[in-house]
């Protein structure tokens, strides 16, 4: 499903679990009902201060909004994803994963060096390992399905199979996200 269509499945599913009309969340979000009703049927281009208003008058965290069945393994590019930019700010934010419910996340910064591999054994089933890398180049992931990443470049994939670790510049700085089920 493209980011439009998750979005606007999203924002019907809790706008339904809120109990709210269209005109009910467009009041209380501070938005005209044709442009919520649009986003709704996956069309438009909404900005993240949009995205933050129907979040907030949802009560719901912002991630909410982006919520979908996350695939096995998933790699973004480094200029990939799909952009929320700001109205009022030269900002620019991309998603990279939303935090599904009954999960629990632990963050990593990582520092690897070239002429070793680190091998790691399978985590608790259901474990699923966000890479992000800063600065340097990788190889990482599942044995047998290993990537190559660059700076700025994003993977994430099973933690729950037996992977591995390897910088191929002299160092690399990767922030590692480890995924859990509660």
């Amino acid at each position: 499903m493209d980011p439009s269509g998750i979005i606007a499945e999203a924002i019907g599913r809790e706008r339904e679990r809120a109990g709210l009309s269209l005109s009910a969340l467009a009041k209380k979000a501070s938005l005209a009902k044709s442009t919520l009703s649009q986003l709704e049927a996956g069309k438009g281009n909404p900005s993240i201060e949009t995205l933050w208003a129907i979040a907030t008058a949802l009560e719901v965290p912002f991630s909410f909004l982006f919520e979908n069945a996350p695939p096995q393994s998933r790699l973004i590019r480094a200029g990939d994803g799909e952009a929320l930019s700001s109205e009022v700010s030269d900002y620019t934010a991309f998603l990279l994963s939303a935090c599904p419910p009954n999960a629990r996340r632990d963050l990593y910064r990582t520092t690897l060096r070239a002429g070793s591999v680190r091998e790691a054994d399978p985590h608790p089933k259901g474990t699923i390992e966000h890479a992000w890398v800063g600065s340097g180049r990788v190889r990482i992931g599942p044995r047998g399905a290993q990537e190559d990443l660059g700076a700025n470049d994003y993977y994430a994939y099973p933690g729950d199979v037996p992977h591995t670790y390897e910088a191929l510049s002299d160092t690399a700085v990767v922030l590692l996200v480890m995924e859990s089920p509660r």
